[in-house]
């Protein structure tokens, strides 16, 4: 298989699966408990398999979300199947994207060390480089010179 079919199969995935969630067509009551976003998907080369990565916003339930989503694995297999029509369409496993959340906790870090902003006095080393130059492109004279 190409890499554009499998780009391309991959992003259908994610839209598709995303779409049904929105709309509700996944009736489980773990799946109302926050907002659950599509974050990624990965499939494999033979497109026998897909991974799909979810987050949960508004909600700390992504071990119920996940389960619930694995078990409707069979009801969004057949819906992706007539929207897709693909001859076979991947097994699909849920796994929570945990990339937000250590996004948010490096910026919580980065913000807790209180570092003042450096004076350029202190460092009389690094000079300003823009300083000086004339006309429109840098270290060439307007004159031509």
């Amino acid at each position: 298989m190409g890499i554009i079919r499998t780009e391309r199969v991959r992003g259908e995935i994610r839209r598709e699966i995303a779409a049904m969630l929105e709309r509700g067509e996944v009736r489980d009551p773990r799946l109302t408990t926050g907002l659950v976003s599509i974050s990624d998907v990965e499939v494999s080369r033979d497109l026998g398999y897909a991974t799909v990565y979810f987050s949960v916003l508004g909600g700390d339930e992504g071990a119920d979300i996940g389960a619930a989503l694995n078990h409707a694995t069979g009801f969004l297999r057949s819906r992706l199947a007539h929207r897709l029509r693909m001859r076979q369409v991947p097994l699909l496993r849920f796994v929570k994207d945990g990339s937000f959340e250590y996004g948010h906790r490096i910026d919580a870090l980065i913000a807790s060390l209180h570092i003042p902003p450096e004076e350029p006095e202190k460092h009389p080393e690094i000079k300003d480089v823009t300083r000086g130059v004339k006309g429109k492109h840098r270290g060439m004279d307007p004159q031509g010179g």
